[in-house]
């Protein structure tokens, strides 16, 4: 039990004191939880030609975390549609941030 609450704190330590909202680690897990299984390492396993590439998100109009929430929230054919519900405001951003500074 003592050594539960020691992870809790720790981890509850490491959200609190990151900015803002997620540790990156926390990101990724997010992201590979949601998002992994579809695009590994930034790719797209459905349409090859829209990567999470900075390069790709910009030719298709994603230029912003705010961009990548919409495409979340509201997806073409093919995407998972990731609701409020499903995955809060709070982790949305958190990913989308990841995308932008990780899939150069």
């Amino acid at each position: 039990m003592k050594k539960v609450l020691i992870a809790t704190a720790a981890m509850l330590s490491l959200t609190v004191f990151a900015a803002p909202g997620f540790a990156k680690e926390d990101a990724k897990a997010e992201f590979d939880k949601h998002c992994g299984a579809c695009h590994p390492k930034g790719g797209n396993i459905m349409k090859a030609d829209k990567t999470l590439s900075k390069k790709s998100l910009a030719a298709h109009g994603i230029k912003a975390d705010k961009d990548i929430i919409a495409k979340m929230r509201n997806p073409g054919p093919g995407m998972t549609k990731f609701d409020e519900k499903t995955l809060p405001q709070k982790e949305a951003k958190a990913i989308a941030d990841y995308i932008l500074k990780t899939f150069k």
